[in-house]
């Protein structure tokens, strides 16, 4: 399709506009949502300056034809990325020409070209999960003798809990805990900044007052979970929280043999959701905990049964029998096996 205005100046001024003011604005996106979708458009361009010689300032709303996107996509698989790497880079462009397309009606036909282009086939494996005695392990690794210790701790125990996101977990200010309420919650800020009140056990209540007894006595408005830096107290970051989990795993894995080499903050949040569709909470609670748009998205990793689970299910619908009897020796059950009928 030929896009007869000034493609050189549409495509670039629409690319930036997407990006720096519809993605965070509009849509809420997170700052590493944007990175994201960002990073995919720069490797659509470096395919189409690496195959098909296009340079930045040659590149117009042509080249997102649906046979580049197809080729877009057969070289990815050539470059050997994983199949949801592929699709989730087809997602971004698509988002984008959507976008474009809404601006201006006469990009709506580039737009639903692409949108025929099939995502590739994803090969479903079994959700990784920890067992309740690693689970058990790692969140008992650190003591409590030292203050950094009884912090690592904390955070270990509410990160399981909640079952946030490790993004999540790090954003979490003193405000955000709401311990004096009948039923004590934690508010958690996900992705595009959408808010979801998750209540916690109250065993955790007990952890969290005190934890804020030692580390926020004057309960003032600060990070929940922070270190010093020139004496000055710091949002512990993202990679920090993950090393803290690293450390607990390789010292619970001293003990319990059942705790895998590499555990992340994401297998945390997975274990928590599979514990609680093991223990019959309802997907659709599940998918309010862990701030998920739509349930699809939950019933896609959790709503599966294990093999526990059907063993289990199996071994109680399985009626009862006399094992000392051997029902084959019956003349009418020897007449059937020993018959052409």
């Amino acid at each position: 399709m030929k896009y007869k205005r000034n493609k050189d100046k549409d495509f670039w001024q629409m690319a930036r506009a997407y990006l720096h003011d519809f993605m965070p604005a509009v849509r809420n996106q997170s700052d590493k949502s944007v990175a994201a979708y960002k990073q995919s458009l720069n490797s659509y361009l470096s395919f189409l300056e690496n195959t098909k010689g296009l340079k930045e300032d040659q590149v117009t709303f042509e080249a997102f034809s649906r046979s580049n996107v197809k080729d877009f996509v057969e070289w990815l698989h050539e470059k050997k990325y994983a199949s949801k790497t592929i699709n989730l880079k087809l997602t971004a462009i698509r988002s984008f020409l959507k976008y474009c397309a809404d601006e201006d009606f006469e990009l709506r036909g580039i737009y639903n070209e692409i949108c025929s282009v099939r995502k590739v086939k994803e090969e479903k494996k079994p959700m990784e999960y920890l067992q309740p005695a690693a689970t058990k392990a790692i969140l008992a690794a650190y003591d409590t003798r030292t203050a950094k210790h009884r912090r690592n701790r904390k955070i270990l125990i509410l990160l399981y809990d909640t079952g946030a996101r490790v993004q999540e977990l790090s954003d979490l200010s003193v405000s955000s805990l709401h311990l004096d309420m009948p039923n004590p919650y934690v508010t958690l800020t996900g992705k595009g900044r959408k808010t979801r009140n998750v209540p916690v056990m109250k065993k955790t209540v007990l952890h969290l007052r005190k934890y804020l007894e030692e580390f926020h006595p004057d309960l003032t408005e600060a990070p929940l979970f922070y270190s010093h830096l020139d004496g000055v107290p710091h949002q512990l970051s993202t990679d920090s929280i993950s090393l803290i989990l690293k450390t607990a795993a390789k010292k619970a894995r001293d003990t319990c043999p059942e705790v895998p080499e590499n555990v992340h903050c994401h297998l945390i949040r997975k274990t928590k959701a599979m514990d609680l569709y093991r223990n019959g909470v309802p997907l659709p609670f599940i998918t309010q905990l862990l701030g998920h748009e739509s349930m699809s998205t939950t019933s896609g990793f959790y709503a599966f049964a294990t093999l526990e689970m059907m063993s289990e299910a199996m071994n109680k619908a399985a009626p009862a029998f006399d094992e000392s009897e051997k029902i084959w020796k019956k003349s009418d059950i020897k007449k059937l096996l020993y018959s052409l009928d």
